[in-house]
């Protein structure tokens, strides 16, 4: 079986004081990690607003054998997008609620992602970060769990990871999780259905319009394959952020919030290219810290966070396609205080 909680628990005894407070860390991080700076945000705004642009150019001018690296470029372009808004839900984009809620549903509305509904949940990920059966952004299926799914639930989800599936991920997240508002606390539900009118509408006006005008290869040209690149990055950062054979997941007894945002939160470095495109949304410890960072203090304070917390910080990795294969590879199903089993060695057990 694979030992991965095991290098986990040996953290948090030798190293984990179970009286470590986040607050002590937040403490230990510069005061300058907290600022924001209107320049500096509305820039990677305007970033990201002419990548883009320019992403749409290239598909419209360029020959048809380099419409792979347009839609590679102009999706990866759109998840700058994201990040706008991911800063405008955390409110580290603007002082103002109204500017931060405002810039937040212009940049996620054309990935038709609601604001509101993806705050709400976003947040709550935070707050129980790699908790048992809370975490909602990449969970592990425990065992006892998968044994009672349908068969035909357990073969899709067992074929998902085998056939590394993993990019298509956060699609299915984005339709299930954000768009029925019954889903939210009543105090919560006004703001989700008005951010769900706001993409329903967009698309109600934008998608005809380019189906008119381009036709249905258009369609699929200019927004669907550009989205899927999106999707791609979106679930690969996600499951990267938390997910390796030795972070653990562990019950709402056991669990330590400064061990879990430390730990548990995974640095990764990608392409440079990709790293700007982002604003740096993969510096991702900081970020688990402190959600008052703003994306552009993100590498400051992980420089500070090295320098006074290094013993408990995990391994630094680099994006590339054998990383994704031990993921999906080790990290199939999990057993409760033992941690992750693969599907060979749980069908071995039975």
């Amino acid at each position: 079986m694979t030992t991965s909680i095991i290098n986990s628990q040996k953290v948090g005894d030798d190293l984990g004081d179970p009286n470590l407070k986040l607050k002590d860390i937040i403490k230990s991080l510069p005061r300058e990690c907290f600022q924001k700076n209107r320049r500096k945000a509305w820039t990677q705004a305007l970033l990201s607003v002419s990548m883009v642009a320019l992403g749409y150019y290239m598909l419209t001018v360029s020959p048809w054998f380099l419409w792979p690296l347009a839609w590679i470029f102009t999706g990866t372009a759109l998840t700058g997008f994201f990040v706008i808004g991911h800063d405008c839900g955390h409110r580290s984009f603007a002082n103002r609620r109204w500017v931060n809620d405002l810039v937040g549903h212009i940049f996620m509305m054309p990935l038709i992602y609601p604001f509101h509904s993806w705050r709400i949940k976003h947040n709550y990920h935070h707050a129980h970060t790699n908790k048992l059966d809370e975490d909602n952004a990449w969970h592990p299926i425990r065992t006892q769990v998968f044994e009672d799914w349908t068969p035909l639930k357990q073969s899709a989800f067992e074929g998902f990871l085998r056939k590394r599936l993993w990019w298509v991920g956060s699609i299915g997240h984005w339709a299930v999780v954000h768009f029925d508002w019954r889903n939210f606390k009543t105090k919560d539900q006004s703001s989700v259905k008005l951010s769900v009118a706001v993409v329903v509408v967009f698309a109600a006006i934008a998608f005809p319009l380019l189906i008119a005008t381009t036709g249905i290869w258009g369609f699929v040209k200019f927004w669907l394959l550009p989205w899927m690149v999106y999707h791609f990055w979106m679930s690969t950062f996600t499951i990267v952020h938390h997910t390796n054979s030795d972070v653990p997941f562990v019950a709402a007894n056991k669990w330590n919030e400064a061990l879990a945002q430390l730990f548990g939160t995974i640095h990764c470095d990608y392409p440079r290219w990709v790293e700007i495109l982002c604003h740096d949304i993969n510096v991702h410890v900081p970020h688990h810290i402190s959600t008052a960072i703003p994306s552009y203090n993100l590498r400051m304070a992980y420089s500070s966070i090295k320098e006074n917390w290094q013993p408990y910080l995990h391994d630094e990795f680099q994006f590339s396609w054998s990383l994704m294969k031990q993921i999906t590879d080790e990290c199939q199903l999990y057993q409760t205080d033992i941690g992750y089993q693969t599907f060979n060695e749980y069908y071995a057990g039975k």
